[in-house]
């Protein structure tokens, strides 16, 4: 077993499916303890356990609503306790998707895209800061979007809350630098998870032939990109995006 980030623990939200998935595992085989953490879909989280069951107690699967401020403290307060070196990592990775033009969107869905998305980075950055600065190290990585920079048709919210994670991101880097804490964010392009599982075919074939390298990416290659980013060795990089979107 790699034991690069032995002795550490990596807590990731929405780290049961994709992308979340795929980074949970990866640090993982490399040595971390990892809290995943989902809300909503029950079979996701459970096929994860099993997945995850060579790893023993180095995984754990909990259950956490990142909209909601008391569940997240609740959470963090649980986790302090079962942890007491504290967290190294935060992945702030749950984010959902719904579509449509702006004229036409229910509010419920701009509030619902902008709660998961951006807020819940928010808490979860919060409580992880919280948690990191009396050992003075850390590292954070958000997954936004190329949505946030260059927009998307049918994506306000989306990609207005892609663009805000950005924001959070830079502002955050600043705040915390000085106490050995980074900030980063991951900006995968089109990526084989569920998230693309609802678009048309023809959709589907118009993203791909718009990505230079012709093809959508694996969601371990998004996981390696975290993976530098979470590095000791990365103590130098901080307020800024990694793009992983094929040279989109």
């Amino acid at each position: 077993m790699n034991t690069e980030f032995a002795n550490q623990t990596a807590v990731i939200s929405g780290g049961t499916r994709g992308i979340g998935r795929a980074i949970a595992l990866d640090l993982l085989e490399r040595g971390a303890r990892v809290f995943a953490l989902w809300h909503a879909n029950q079979a996701a989280a459970d096929a994860l356990d099993d997945a995850g069951a060579r790893f023993g107690t180095r995984l754990c699967v909990q259950r956490c609503d990142v909209t909601s401020a008391e569940d997240v403290a609740r959470f963090w307060g649980e986790f302090e306790q079962q942890v007491p070196a504290g967290v190294q990592i935060l992945v702030a990775n749950s984010g959902i998707r719904k579509d449509g033009v702006l004229a036409m969107m229910p509010l419920e869905d701009w509030n619902r895209v902008l709660s998961t998305n951006l807020t819940g980075s928010f808490l979860m950055a919060k409580h992880a800061v919280l948690n990191m600065l009396p050992s003075r190290y850390g590292r954070i990585v958000f997954l936004t979007s190329p949505a946030g920079q260059h927009g998307f048709e049918g994506q306000t919210n989306y990609s207005a809350s892609k663009a805000g994670q950005v924001g959070l991101m830079r502002s955050l880097a600043r705040e915390v630098a000085k106490r050995g804490i980074t900030v980063n964010c991951v900006s995968p392009g089109f990526v084989e998870t569920d998230m693309l599982a609802d678009l048309p075919d023809k959709v589907r074939q118009e993203h791909q032939r718009s990505v230079p390298l012709q093809r959508f990416a694996r969601p371990e290659e998004v996981a390696f990109a975290v993976r530098c980013l979470a590095s000791r060795e990365a103590s130098y990089i901080t307020g800024t995006t990694l793009e992983v979107a094929g040279g989109l």
